[in-house]
């Protein structure tokens, strides 16, 4: 998976998540050249669904089902 800036260049290129008893290990490398490792802890989980409203939850619903 790969994040972009919004000038569409590679900003993150996720290459696997795995699951860890503090949460999930993400893995990858930023802007094509630093290996990196991140853990999303549950509490960070919790508070980036807060980010979340119905009009953005609609909209990553909808992404799924465009071409």
């Amino acid at each position: 998976m790969k994040l972009y800036t919004p000038d569409n260049s590679e900003l993150i290129d996720i290459s696997a998540v795995t699951p860890l008893p503090d949460g999930l290990l993400i893995e990858g490398t930023i802007m094509g050249a630093m290996p990196m490792k991140a853990v999303l802890r549950r509490a960070e989980l919790r508070r980036g669904f807060r980010l979340l409203t119905f009009r953005s939850a609609l909209a990553l619903i909808l992404m799924l089902f465009r071409k």
